[in-house]
């Protein structure tokens, strides 16, 4: 007997792609309202409201585009009322005869009840649902580079002010005739990204034992002579890429414990740019710049409930988002796959260090996506 070829699954996603990644990868199409996608025997569909109706059509990838209002408009001349998003989804599927459909893991709770009681069979996708995101394409790696160069405008103006803040007694850093806080730099910084046409998100500013937490944003008053990490990883709105670098600066004069501190992360992530190749294991790497560390005195361990070292992963997938999988811990080093490479150490006492690129695995290495260079005093 002549063998049937299995019908490809049919996939839903109902979100709002301004942050949704994996929707807005499959359309291009930037909406902030939640709305339906299916692919349905590899035939993509979008649902549109009519106020998103006219753009979706010019700006959408998708081999159908249908009305909102077609499907809304009978539902409520028959339910005598504005049916609800649930209701509309499940009267598309039913009109479509979808019974079964795989979703992404985040998939709204309240959507997904409401399928399944109409007896609609959904399953979540394990692992990314788009698996081909990982693998960037020529076009993805330029607006990649694109969300880069905005990123180091922001790292540039950081520069800037930090170099023109005049040190005063105390150690206390004044520019513009005020005190320079975390808050400022980091509004400084944000405003130079949006006049360069970028969208910054969280931007890091974080001086002293405040960068020894990863995330802390940083607040307060910048101090001359202390290690300041600045963390940028702004979005193209053009493109939805992101780009995610980190530099760490002393204003004034390093002291030696913090050149040895910031010498050892440079050389470090040196290392692990320079190890990155097709078939490399990304753990193995990781730990080689751990027993680096440890080598030169920097152990990862816990003193007073408080992890010191370098306790966080070397790096992460970046694209659509800015923490896009694999992370480079559980990969196998395929070409086409972009990471940020961003070792860090944190010793409160002395501060905290991180430096972060961006690159792309080519057939036989790394090639690094960003250019801006790495200083410390400035």
């Amino acid at each position: 007997m002549p063998r049937v070829q299995a019908s490809r699954p049919t996939r839903l996603i109902y979100a709002a792609s301004t942050v949704a990644a994996d929707l807005f990868y499959a359309t291009g199409f930037f909406a902030p309202d939640p709305f339906l996608f299916v692919e349905q025997d590899g035939k993509r569909i979008v649902m549109l409201s009519d106020l998103e109706l006219g753009r979706g059509r010019k700006e959408a990838r998708a081999d159908e585009i249908v009305p909102l209002s077609s499907i809304q408009k009978p539902l409520e001349k028959k339910l005598k009322k504005r049916p609800t998003p649930e209701q509309t989804v499940v009267a598309f599927l039913r009109k479509r005869r979808i019974k079964r459909v795989q979703v992404p893991a985040d998939f709204p709770f309240g959507l997904a009840t409401a399928l399944a009681q109409e007896g609609v069979q959904l399953s979540a996708v394990e692992g990314p649902f788009w698996p081909e995101r990982q693998y960037k394409r020529k076009a993805e790696i330029e607006a990649l580079e694109r969300a880069i160069r905005l990123t180091e405008v922001g790292l540039t103006r950081a520069e800037e002010v930090l170099r023109a803040a005049e040190i005063r007694p105390r150690k206390r850093l004044v520019w513009g005739g005020q005190k320079l806080t975390s808050e400022l730099l980091r509004a400084e910084i944000d405003c130079a990204i949006l006049r360069a046409g970028g969208a910054p998100t969280d931007t890091i500013v974080a001086g002293g034992d405040q960068a020894c937490d990863p995330h802390d944003p940083g607040s307060g008053e910048l101090k001359a002579s202390s290690l300041i990490i600045v963390d940028v990883f702004p979005r193209d709105p053009q493109s939805g890429y992101y780009g995610d670098l980190t530099r760490t600066y002393v204003r004034g004069k390093a002291s030696p414990a913090q050149k040895r501190l910031w010498e050892t992360v440079r050389a470090g992530q040196e290392n692990a740019l320079s190890a990155i190749k097709p078939g490399a294991v990304g753990k193995d790497i990781e730990d080689s710049v751990k027993k680096r560390f440890t080598d030169a005195g920097y152990p990862t361990e816990q003193k007073d409930g408080r992890w010191t070292g370098f306790f966080h992963g070397l790096g992460h997938g970046l694209g659509l988002d800015i923490h896009e999988s694999p992370r480079l811990a559980a990969a196998v080093v395929k070409p086409s796959q972009v990471f940020t490479v961003e070792p860090g150490l944190y010793y409160p006492g002395i501060g905290g260090v991180r430096i972060e690129d961006d690159g792309v695995v080519t057939e036989s290495g790394f090639r690094v996506l960003s250019k801006h260079p790495k200083v410390l005093e400035l």
